[in-house]
């Protein structure tokens, strides 16, 4: 078992409707010293890839995304779901529905900080239906930039979006997979990785 699936275990809680609230430690109130040891692990299983740009969404990757690219010394760029009056120039939008609020969000990302010379890691804190990914994929694409893998610190192995990333053949690596959670007992089952 390792780092992150252990401070789940501990302090993760279990909702009905296949929630996982890390809301203590992951994506509301954030423990820096955890996205440290998640940044280090992602430099370790990246580190063969040529990277000089990370790519997430707002809001709660943002806080994992820019502690990674310490550990890359590259700058991050975040999709953001509404165009504000500081938005200006071309911009790449991609439309990505949320399992976290059941809603679509059209993303947007400036024209001028993603091109074609650029080999992105996207990072995320949750991978469930995969949408969210296929959204920042899309914006890559249309920059003609390069996709260099995809970093996720919890994925639920149990919803489809981990098979429909890998599927299309980028490295993708969770650092904690869920297999299965039961709210009644808060129980969490974890894949068993190789590494």
């Amino acid at each position: 078992m390792n780092f992150l699936e252990e401070r789940i275990l501990k302090d993760g809680i279990v909702k009905d409707g296949n929630v996982l609230k890390v809301d203590s430690f992951l994506n509301h109130q954030m423990d820096i010293a955890l996205f440290n040891e998640i940044g280090k692990e992602f430099k370790k299983r990246f580190k063969g890839n040529k990277i000089n740009k990370i790519l997430t969404i707002e809001a709660s990757g943002i806080g994992i995304a820019c502690i990674v690219a310490q550990h890359f010394d590259v700058p991050v760029v975040f999709a953001k779901k509404a165009k504000s009056i500081n938005l200006e120039g071309e911009m790449y939008v991609a439309e990505v529905e949320s399992f976290t609020h059941n809603c679509k969000n059209q993303v947007i990302v400036a024209q001028k900080f993603l091109g074609e010379k650029d080999h992105v890691l996207i990072i995320d804190d949750f991978l469930a239906n995969g949408c969210a990914l296929q959204g920042l994929i899309q914006i890559v694409q249309s920059a003609k930039a390069t996709v260099e893998g995809i970093g996720i610190a919890v994925e639920k192995g149990f919803q489809p979006g981990g098979r429909i990333i890998r599927n299309l053949g980028i490295q993708l690596e969770s650092l904690a997979i869920v297999e299965r959670m039961d709210s009644t007992t808060g129980e969490i089952e974890f894949r068993v990785q190789e590494g």
